[in-house]
């Protein structure tokens, strides 16, 4: 059962701030929402079809659309958030010579809450593990470990979501439709670092 708490916050102000840098006095023909911000961009034939690729590769991961119910459940998409994060290796050392384009800076932003995901859930894991006799696979964390473990996974599931929507803007395609309906709406702007002053596009 989720709590709707907001166990950890994201922070992606520094990838906010490049986003208005990389748009500065270009047209663009596709709008990207982020959090706090949107900018116009025109993404590259090359970032298109890689934006394709990565909407069709993701949208069926398991930890995209589950409802954890147990430690078994919680093992599971934290292996499947492993398998996501060396996909998106992937597809940024195919575009390592386009590093200020849209495709980069939106694999970047699940990276990036991917990795804060991570170093949250190191936290958790450090108290996580009973080795009580009798203790099963499916519930052998702490009640409140397993409850914050739900809650963490229900935030990252919500962000990868949002950033997989904006992916599949650039590659001129749908919403998936494998992702909830309840991420497919606007950020959850309480779960981001709210930044103080984004840089103006005429910066450098």
């Amino acid at each position: 059962m989720r709590s709707r708490t907001i166990p950890f916050r994201f922070d992606v102000t520094d990838l906010l701030s490049k986003a208005r840098r990389i748009v500065a006095g270009r047209v663009g023909d596709v709008t990207l929402n982020l959090p706090f911000v949107s900018i116009a961009v025109s993404p590259k034939d090359r970032e298109r079809e890689v934006a394709r690729e990565l909407v069709i590769r993701l949208q069926d991961r398991r930890v995209l659309s589950s409802q954890e119910c147990c430690d078994g459940c919680i093992d599971s998409s934290l292996a499947s958030l492993q398998e996501i994060r060396q996909v998106l290796v992937d597809k940024q050392v195919a575009l390592s010579d386009m590093q200020d384009g849209p495709m980069f800076l939106m694999i970047d932003m699940m990276r990036r809450g991917i990795r804060q995901f991570l170093t949250y859930e190191e936290r958790l894991a450090e108290i996580s593990i009973r080795a009580e006799p009798g203790i099963t696979r499916d519930f052998r964390r702490e009640p409140e470990t397993r409850q914050a473990y739900f809650d963490a996974l229900e935030l990252l599931r919500g962000h990868i979501s949002r950033c997989l929507a904006q992916i599949a803007a650039i590659g001129g395609m749908e919403v998936p439709q494998g992702l909830p309906p309840l991420y497919r709406g606007p950020w959850l702007l309480g779960a981001y670092v709210a930044p103080a002053v984004l840089s103006s596009p005429d910066q450098s």
